[in-house]
């Protein structure tokens, strides 16, 4: 099946998410100051699978860089901002885990075999036209990448293939007849974007401690572990090896109850997120169990330290009180997006906007005041719509008011291919199944400034 989908890949409508292979030879962006709010270290969670910071930079990198190239490398982080490509990377990434926990819902899963093939198909990995192993290592490590990561990421990807190609569309002739008559039709339209910077909302708590109510399962404190921190003092003086085996000694001490009564002993609380420990370390100690509670000296600021693990307090679910500045932002996105329908609803016969040139279906043009993927998104849902005047809701959340002035018949009509018309139907079967996803897999932001 893999191998079907990476011949028919276009066919398959994967146009939401950057290819892992595009990370590789692409530089690493800065994203910038935000805010991240989620005490467990993710930035969003859809349904029951997380969306990392790390992630997030990485979708946004690779954004950025696909942009870049269309702006001949020009392009700066404050045009990065304007077009919305931080918003943009995050909600790229929610789409993927919509489809990923639908993909665990089936127990849908990638062989290794699948992986092999897909990785063995990849040009940047060949050598005198074959796949080759130590170019591939090569590539990657230049790309400051792990085998381990990249087959992950790629297995993801893949996943995520396979889960759409469950819904692939097909098409009938009336259909590839329709669209090729919509091809012909060229439209002067008067639009107007609306985004949720132009909500402004009131403090609510009442409205605020009902959404928690109903959301407060997805609002959990991290596990913390109570901790004794031994802080041997070892001779400076000692080299490394000797400092080492100094340290294990005291270890065994420690181990034993017979630790040194003039061993500093500091009894902390830690968070699997704590900032003042490295993440694997923290990984280290979150293995730890009260039958097995010693961890072997490690260093830490240039100094050995000897952990042992005193109680486990388990993730539990967040008071109102303490999750009321995290909720608050799921909750304030959430009126924000209800109360741009409603200004929508009650603006789109009245409202003064852009006037466009003649565009058509097919049409490239990149219309004033909008992105270059709000406007073919744009362009899209407008000759999808059979309303003469309304509005159209963006995949970004951000909505366009639209008035069509006139349209006309072009003189030579283009004909549809059954590419061009696969691709509209699959852009629409893709949004109604992300629609679905969304009513059944609650979705979780907790990061701030987007």
């Amino acid at each position: 099946m893999i191998t079907w989908m990476q011949r028919h890949k276009k066919y398959l409508i994967i146009t939401i998410w950057i290819s892992t292979i595009a990370f590789l030879g692409a530089g690493f962006v800065g994203w910038g100051q935000y805010d991240y709010g989620d005490k467990a270290g993710a930035v969003a969670k859809v349904g029951e699978i997380s969306i990392t910071q790390e992630e997030l930079q990485k979708s946004y990198t690779g954004l950025f860089n696909q942009y870049n190239q269309l702006f001949g490398g020009k392009l700066d982080e404050k045009q990065a901002q304007a077009f919305g490509l931080q918003r943009q990377a995050l909600k790229n990434l929610i789409d993927q885990a919509l489809i990923l926990n639908l993909a665990k819902k089936y127990s849908l899963q990638i062989s290794d075999n699948e992986l092999l093939k897909a990785i063995e198909s990849q040009d940047s990995f060949h050598k005198n036209g074959t796949f080759n192993k130590d170019t591939y290592a090569q590539l990657l490590k230049q790309n400051q990448l792990t085998i381990q990561a990249y087959e992950k990421a790629m297995r993801r990807e893949l996943l995520i293939q396979k889960t759409l190609f469950l819904f692939s569309p097909t098409i009938s002739k009336p259909e590839q007849t329709a669209l090729a008559f919509a091809s012909g039709v060229s439209d002067s339209v008067e639009y107007k974007l609306l985004t949720p910077n132009a909500i402004a909302l009131q403090n609510d708590p009442i409205g605020l401690k009902a959404y928690w109510e109903k959301n407060k399962k997805q609002y959990k404190k991290p596990s913390s572990f109570e901790v004794s921190i031994a802080h041997p003092a070892i001779d400076t003086a000692l080299d490394d090896t000797l400092a080492e085996k100094e340290a294990l000694r005291r270890y065994i001490d420690f181990k034993k109850g017979a630790l040194d009564p003039s061993v500093n002993i500091e009894k902390i609380t830690i968070s699997t997120n704590d900032p003042r420990f490295a993440p694997e370390l923290l990984k280290e100690i979150s293995t730890l169990s009260l039958s097995k509670p010693f961890l072997k000296p490690r260093k830490v600021n240039g100094s050995y330290i000897i952990i042992k693990l005193d109680k486990v307090i388990p993730a539990a679910t967040m008071t109102f009180e303490e999750a009321a500045a995290i909720a608050n932002i799921g909750y304030t996105q959430e009126m924000k997006k209800a109360k741009l329908q409603e200004l929508a609803q009650a603006s789109y016969k009245t409202f003064s906007g852009t006037v466009s040139d003649s565009i058509t279906f097919n049409s490239k043009a990149v219309l004033s005041g909008l992105s270059t993927q709000e406007s073919s998104e744009f362009i899209e849902k407008l000759f999808a719509s059979k309303q003469k005047q309304g509005f159209l809701t963006l995949q970004s959340g951000n909505v366009i008011l639209y008035n069509v002035l006139a349209q006309k018949l072009l003189q030579e009509a283009s004909i549809a291919n059954d590419t061009t018309t696969l691709t509209l139907k699959g852009n629409l079967l893709h949004q109604k199944l992300l629609k679905t996803l969304e009513a059944k897999y609650p979705v979780k932001i907790y990061v701030e400034g987007i």
